[in-house]
């Protein structure tokens, strides 16, 4: 009687490349599983995607230098710094740190232009300065994307009318330097453009300020504080006397001190 032969588990890799073998079965994700990374991906990308929108959008708040922003990419309407107001925004910024964002425009090469927020950018300069925390040497901002010069000094005359009130001559002087600067082509244009929801007549009494900053504006010290009752008797009086211009400009020029008490008096 033959004898049986045992049989014996195939060598490792005998059938590796025969004729007709099967290729190895590798292991697929699950459905589920692709399905979601899919999702993931897409979430990430409009995550990413809006992120871009809000930046390009001036809706995005960020984190800056305050050193490269430059505060005279406009020229400022405020003339004049309350002291008082002054210290209690620096209160403010050192108690609970800034709440408001300032408005920039990118100028390239990592620099940033002001257009709103100069009392801010003063306030967090003068922290910094007295208390060398390096905190107060960055600054919350939005960068916007004017369409030119009007809009940019719009936008800067707009946030003072809302946060802090100008004087008249502030307004008045804000008219003259933008056209000055190139921004507008008469004095007329200006004034509707910068302030175009302010009333006729409120209008009307910054037009009058306009000859005080053409006549006096190189040497008034205290600009600010020529009330409306003062602002429109003087414009009323260089009107009637032209040459008055030269010597009150030429009084308030020798003033010594020139406190704003003493330049009220001569005016």
């Amino acid at each position: 009687m033959a004898k049986r032969k045992r049989l014996m588990p195939a060598r490792p890799g005998f059938l590796d490349g025969a004729p007709g073998a099967a290729a190895p079965i590798l292991p697929r994700a699950p459905i589920a599983q692709v399905a979601g990374d899919t999702a993931t991906a897409a979430a990430f990308e409009e995550v990413a995607g809006e992120l871009g929108r809000a930046r390009d959008e001036g809706r995005l708040v960020l984190r800056l230098e305050r050193a490269a922003i430059r505060t005279d990419h406009l020229i400022r309407d405020r003339v004049a710094v309350d002291r008082d107001a002054l210290d209690a925004l620096k209160q403010s910024l050192s108690s609970r740190g800034q709440q408001a964002p300032v408005e920039v425009a990118a100028l390239g090469g990592g620099a940033y232009g002001l257009i709103s927020g100069w009392r801010r950018l003063l306030a967090l300069e003068e922290l910094s300065r007295e208390t060398g925390e390096p905190g107060f040497d960055t600054v919350l901002a939005l960068v916007r994307r004017p369409a030119d010069q009007a809009e940019a000094y719009l936008a800067m005359v707009e946030e003072n009318e809302i946060r802090a009130d100008l004087s008249f001559y502030e307004r008045a002087r804000i008219v003259l330097k933008a056209v000055e600067a190139g921004v507008y082509d008469s004095d007329k244009q200006a004034l509707q453009s910068l302030f175009p929801a302010v009333s006729y007549s409120r209008r009307s009494k910054i037009k009058s300020f306009l000859p005080l900053v053409a006549a006096f504006d190189a040497v008034l010290r205290h600009p600010a504080r020529i009330g409306e009752r003062m602002g429109l008797a003087l414009s009323k009086a260089l009107e009637a006397d032209p040459a008055l211009a030269d010597r009150l400009a030429a009084d308030l020029a020798a003033l010594d001190p020139a406190t704003p008490e003493a330049e009220a008096a001569a005016l």
